[in-house]
């Protein structure tokens, strides 16, 4: 009988170190419906902050896939001393989002969303809508406007303003790479009947 309980005890510690829900991002990132035939939650999230803040879910997805791939994990790489020992993340960038600590707990504080997690869509989106929506106020960008909003995203609301990005080749070809995507997703969007 012990036998039967050790084994039954490595298959439930095996089973619940993955596999179960979502612990991937889903496949074929280049086909806006494919993502959200394979996570229903995600379109009730972009739907829900387009809804609350006004942000399109094309330049929503847009920016998280720059931004994560539409991994909840996300994380910025290390950085390493000697090219070998590492001392910690470039950031503190994490989850769909890649809210930094800092403006991560400022939304939470100015939404009083206090239990709001990074690696949850609907968290990370409605995070996303506040920040686009203070960009809007503070730099006038359009929410439909995914290569300005990205830049600001990407430089903060006082970077976009000093004009920051204008200095960063890589940043304004990324810029506009979100822009080509966000299209894309639109135009792919609106074929998706099932999803309106």
């Amino acid at each position: 009988m012990s036998r039967f309980f050790r084994a039954l005890m490595i298959f439930v510690l095996v089973a619940s170190c993955g596999g179960g829900g979502y612990d991937t991002p889903p496949r074929n990132l280049d086909d806006a419906c494919s993502i959200l035939k394979q996570r229903p939650q995600f379109i009730k999230a972009f739907k829900a902050t387009q809804r609350k803040w006004g942000v399109p879910v094309n330049v929503q997805m847009a920016i998280i896939y720059q931004e994560s791939k539409f991994d909840a994990d996300a994380r910025t790489p290390y950085k390493y001393v000697l090219g070998v020992l590492p001392m910690g993340r470039q950031s503190s960038a994490f989850g769909y989002s890649q809210a930094l600590d800092a403006t991560w707990d400022q939304y939470r504080r100015e939404t009083g969303s206090r239990s709001a997690r990074r690696d949850n869509i609907r968290d990370a989106t409605d995070f996303m809508g506040w920040y686009m929506n203070e960009t809007k106020e503070r730099n006038g960008i359009s929410l439909s406007d995914a290569r300005n909003q990205y830049l600001a995203y990407h430089d903060g609301h006082t970077g976009f303003a000093r004009g920051t990005y204008k200095n960063k080749s890589w940043l304004m070809r990324i810029a506009q790479e979100v822009q080509d995507r966000a299209v894309m997703y639109q135009f792919q969007l609106e074929k998706c009947a099932r999803i309106r």
